[in-house]
């Protein structure tokens, strides 16, 4: 007798005999693909996607994208929800538990007054810029042109391959949205209290209208945009926009929307966002440049966080 086909509800149904597991044990990643991605850049190994959670992937987008370009030069495509529901949960819990972030602090100087930025969230990132590759094994970096390694002293940070189970997802971006992306952006927010101020990704590193794909993970958080200023003339044009992004939901931000718009994550008390947020984004730094702002303001030369299942909280990871 043949076997019928799983169905995407399959995965989500609990075997009937089997007492429901409690809140807390629910939220615990398993154990259940013990590969892993390890590079000399890495603090700590990281897991490889579960089986289970690969399997599911293959339904991704969950849902059709929704075109939004009804402002001056806005383009976006809305997909709510990108990841199926029931997966992101343990997607979001599998790679907070797994990831290894940084609380970056820096330096900026405003004239002759230097001040000192304290980055209100948790970030980690992943990649290398077109000019370079990493070797098939990742342990060389060799020019996209010659195929030969890069002098040592090309990159003044330390570029690291993108691991397995961000990979993954970059490959299903590109395969959805038909763009191409080099780097993984990684930021958790904590609580209500970390936030991103208004900013637009339009650095000259990314090139002409940059295609930045930025998914969510874990609590629902108030995704803001509003146009850059404007002649007083043309201000009656746009809207400041909020999207409620919640958990497994994607925005592709592309065509004019980087260089013409601004968006932000504000700060938010209580609620939901006090359990945590995962945003990823994935994009295509075309030169060394991007390489070395990406390192710098997600990684910095500060201490590395890992998540602690026991105090539920991001702590110092001590090797």
């Amino acid at each position: 007798m043949s076997k019928r086909p799983r169905t995407l509800d399959s995965f989500f149904v609990s075997p009937p005999n089997k007492k429901r597991q409690t809140e807390n044990a629910a939220n615990e990643v398993k154990p259940q693909n013990q590969a892993q991605s390890k590079h000399t850049t890495y603090p700590f190994a990281v897991a490889e996607l579960p089986t289970d959670l690969q399997e599911i992937l293959q339904f991704v987008p969950s849902s059709e994208g929704r075109d939004i370009a009804d402002q001056p030069d806005l383009d976006l495509v809305y997909y709510q929800p990108y990841i199926p529901k029931g997966a992101e949960k343990e997607l979001f819990e599998f790679l907070r538990q797994n990831l290894f972030f940084y609380r970056v602090k820096y330096s900026i100087k405003r004239g002759p007054v230097e001040t000192q930025i304290n980055t209100p969230r948790f970030t980690t990132v992943f990649g290398l810029d077109e000019s370079s590759r990493f070797s098939p094994d990742g342990s060389v970096i060799v020019d996209a042109a010659s195929q030969k390694p890069v002098p040592k002293d090309r990159y003044q940070c330390q570029p690291r391959p993108i691991p397995q189970c961000l990979d993954s997802l970059r490959i299903l971006a590109e395969n959805v949205t038909g763009c191409k992306f080099n780097f993984t952006l990684v930021n958790y927010y904590a609580s209500g209290d970390d936030s991103i101020s208004y900013h637009s990704d339009d650095e000259r590193f990314l090139g002409v209208d940059p295609a930045i794909a930025s998914m969510s993970l874990g609590a629902r958080r108030d995704f803001l945009m509003k146009h850059k200023p404007t002649a007083a003339k043309h201000s009656s044009e746009t809207q400041p926009m909020k999207m409620p992004m919640a958990s497994g939901d994607m925005i592709l931000m592309r065509g004019k929307t980087q260089s013409n718009w601004l968006h932000s994550i504000p700060k938010r008390k209580g609620g939901e966002a006090e359990k945590g947020r995962i945003n990823i984004t994935f994009r295509r730094a075309k030169v060394k440049g991007g390489t070395e702002n990406y390192y710098r303001y997600n990684v910095g030369q500060g201490d590395v966080y890992r998540w602690d299942p026991g105090s539920r909280s991001m702590v110092i990871w001590k090797g």
